[in-house]
């Protein structure tokens, strides 16, 4: 089955991020955004950051601590807490996003906590190899990263 025939639209997809591992997921829906289709990804909070809950926590928080040397007033670089943040900046770190096609290609992205309510019918597409079930047993939902890294949203 084609990608159009799961997707809304010939150019929109919708993708559902529910135990997806983040880093293939998002190389995924790069690939799609560079290819010019709009992609559209709910239940991001469910998705999966691999590896020791307490080791991506502290690699994650120690971000926080980089300092500025250009203006030492300042606490720091500005740092995503909320999943759909988090996500965004995953899939930008994957896109020429310095050049005007990545900078299309990351308008396109739209990213949902929870599935809205316009898009409760849709069929919704899951990429089979970055399926968490294939992971060991160590593993972390961005929902709960952001919580410890001081989210305030809504709760989960």
């Amino acid at each position: 089955m084609s990608m159009q025939e799961k997707g809304v639209g010939e150019n929109i997809v919708i993708v559902d991020a529910t135990s997806q591992v983040l880093g293939r997921l998002a190389s995924r829906v790069a690939k799609l955004l560079l290819e010019g289709k709009k992609v559209i990804v709910v239940n991001v909070e469910k998705a999966v950051v691999s590896g020791d809950p307490v080791m991506v926590i502290e690699a994650y928080k120690k971000l926080f601590n980089v300092s500025n040397f250009r203006d030492l007033e300042k606490q720091g670089i500005r740092r995503p807490r909320n999943p759909i943040n988090l996500f965004k900046r995953t899939v930008r770190g994957m896109l020429p996003y310095k050049k005007p096609k990545g900078r299309e290609a990351l308008r396109r992205l739209t990213v949902h906590l929870g599935v809205p309510e316009g898009l409760d019918k849709a069929s919704f597409i899951r990429f089979e190899d970055s399926d968490a079930s294939k992971l060991p047993r160590k593993y972390i939902t961005l929902g709960e990263l952001a919580k410890q890294m001081g989210w305030k949203g809504d709760s989960l």
